[in-house]
């Protein structure tokens, strides 16, 4: 792993590896944000993949003068005393169509993340961030891009479980199933699978610094089945489940009502809820905290964090840009590098 930033007054500083997310969208100006931020840039070591002149013109719209080191792509790049970018030279700003998905939009921002992602997988960087990308600019370079996530294992070649959580403040959102037609959701559950990504998600919590996290877990039909007359899902599988859990030594209970389980834990009754489908913890967190919440990417060796919202085409080149989810994410990166980091010191 990287060489840590240490001296006998302060802790160990973690790599960052931080890829420029889509450049017709916010995600320059969230970049220039995020490295003229002073939280930021004392909280970790940070290389940037990019190129420097897609940077400049996010810091010119965000009104920034950047104090960062620019090195090129065959230039070790250990940051030490402030940012480094990592500069590509990869995208022409005037082929940049701002407020549109293309082709070169998402080349540049495939490019930026499998940097970081290798970065991160060759144990140079101890987690991985990026600004928003834009799916449909991704396909058109990359027809099997399904998500980060499937990228992500195709980059490293992950064949582990991984999973997708958004965190809003510190209640997290976990999901059994994902990105499949919501027709097919019912068939998907299992027992064995609910406990599984509920095991994946106690794991991601306590990495984050919870040292107990409370986990409800959401019913999958209207009253959590009402008791069996609105469907057998929750009788037969969910609550089996939940009992395999605590067995197991999970603090895992439930299963709720998905429509009332949000206010109990928004309330602080629970830690993170496990949701059977991907709308239906979605719209509860982004409806609590658009502008602040992140998605955490977990089960790979390292953590992958990006703020919850998109490119936002419709307000790009404005400069009013909210840094709170991305600042968010990246000091989720941050907290979860730093307690890996601290383990792997310990062994």
């Amino acid at each position: 792993m990287t060489t840590p930033n240490c001296s006998a007054i302060s802790p160990c500083l973690p790599t960052i590896a931080l890829a420029m997310g889509d450049p017709a969208g916010i995600s320059p100006e969230l970049t220039a944000k995020l490295l003229a931020d002073s939280d930021v840039r004392a909280a970790a070591r940070i290389v940037v993949f990019g190129d420097r002149r897609i940077l400049e013109e996010g810091a010119r719209v965000a009104g920034l003068t950047l104090d960062i080191t620019v090195v090129s792509p065959d230039t070790a790049s250990d940051a030490a005393t402030k940012p480094v970018l990592v500069d590509l030279g990869h995208l022409a700003p005037e082929s940049v169509r701002r407020g549109e998905a293309t082709p070169e939009g998402g080349a540049f921002a495939l490019e930026n993340f499998r940097r970081a992602l290798l970065m991160a997988n060759d144990g140079k960087a101890d987690a991985v961030c990026f600004t928003p990308f834009n799916k449909k600019a991704m396909r058109y370079v990359y027809p099997g891009y399904d998500d980060e996530i499937r990228y992500a294992a195709d980059v490293t070649g992950f064949t582990g479980a991984a999973r997708e959580f958004n965190v809003l403040d510190n209640l997290w959102n976990c999901r059994v199933t994902s990105h499949i037609p919501l027709a097919q959701v019912a068939s998907a559950l299992t027992a064995e699978g609910i406990v599984a990504e509920l095991a994946l998600a106690d794991r991601c919590m306590r990495e984050s610094g919870m040292e107990n996290p409370r986990i409800a877990v959401a019913g999958l039909n209207p009253h959590a089945g009402d008791g069996g007359n609105f469907g057998r899902e929750e009788i037969e599988i969910i609550e089996p489940a939940v009992k395999l859990a605590i067995q197991k030594g999970f603090n895992a209970s439930g299963p709720y009502p998905a429509d009332t389980v949000y206010v109990r834990a928004r309330n602080g009754e629970f830690d993170g809820v496990l949701t059977m489908y991907h709308d239906q913890g979605q719209i509860a967190m982004k409806l609590m905290g658009f502008d602040r919440g992140v998605t955490m990417m977990g089960g790979f060796p390292f953590p992958i964090c990006t703020p919850a919202h998109g490119t936002a085409y419709d307000i790009a080149g404005r400069g009013t840009a909210n840094l709170g989810a991305s600042k968010a994410a990246f000091m989720l990166a941050v907290r979860m590098a730093t307690r890996n980091l601290a383990a792997r010191n310990t062994k």
